[in-house]
C-alpha cells in the first residue's frame, strides 16, 4: 500500500496497516460479489451483460489510475464494495454459461464462490512479499507505477471494446 501526497510517495508505516487494509478491501469485495452472484444466479436480479462487463473493466481502470494519482483513499473498501456488487453479476454469467441443472445450482453457487475466494486469497498471498520491498525505488517506479499504468491501458482497451462493442487490434 502506497500513496502520493505533495511531499511525494509514501509507503505504509507497518505490516499491520497493510494487512488491515487488505482484509477490509478483500472482505468488502467478497461480501459484495457474493450478494449479487447469488441474486443473479438464482434469477432474482439481472443486468445487461454489456453494461456489467463495461463497469468491470472500468473498475480495473479506476483502481489502476487511483494507484497512480490518488491521495490516500479513505473510502477504499466502500468503493471496492460497490465494484464487487457489479463483479458478482459477471461471476454469475460465467456460472450460468456452464449450463448447470437447476437442482445443482445451490451446490454450484457455493462451490464457485469458494473457488473465487481461494483464487483471490492466492493472489493476495502471492503479492504479500512485496511488503518487504515497498520502500525501494524499484518498487515505486517499476512495480507500482509502471505496473499500474500497464494495467490501466489494458483495462481501458477492454472497457472500450465492451462499452462500444468494437474489437480493438491485438496488442
Amino acid at each position: 500500500m502506497a500513496w502520493r501526497s505533495r511531499e511525494g510517495w509514501h509507503a505504509a508505516a507497518s505490516r499491520r496497516i497493510v494487512c488491515v487494509d487488505i482484509l477490509k478491501t478483500v472482505t468488502a469485495f467478497t461480501f459484495a460479489h457474493s450478494i449479487t452472484l447469488a441474486l443473479a444466479a438464482l434469477g432474482i436480479l439481472s443486468l445487461p451483460s454489456r453494461a456489467v462487463e463495461s463497469v468491470i473493466a472500468g473498475s480495473v481502470v479506476f483502481a489502476a489510475i487511483a494507484n497512480l494519482c490518488s491521495t490516500r483513499l479513505q473510502w477504499r473498501w466502500q468503493i471496492v464494495f460497490g465494484f464487487g456488487l457489479v463483479h458478482g453479476f459477471g461471476f454469475a454469467s460465467v456460472l450460468r454459461d456452464l449450463g448447470l441443472p437447476a437442482q445443482a445450482l445451490s451446490v454450484a453457487l457455493c462451490s464457485f464462490n469458494v473457488g473465487v475466494e481461494l483464487g483471490q486469497l492466492a493472489l493476495v498471498g502471492l503479492f504479500l512479499p512485496v511488503y518487504y520491498v515497498r520502500k525501494s525505488r524499484f518498487y515505486r517506479h517499476v512495480v507500482y507505477q509502471t505496473g499500474s499504468a500497464a494495467i490501466a491501458v489494458i483495462a481501458l482497451g477492454w472497457f472500450i471494446e465492451r462499452a462500444v462493442a468494437v474489437d480493438l487490434p491485438v496488442w
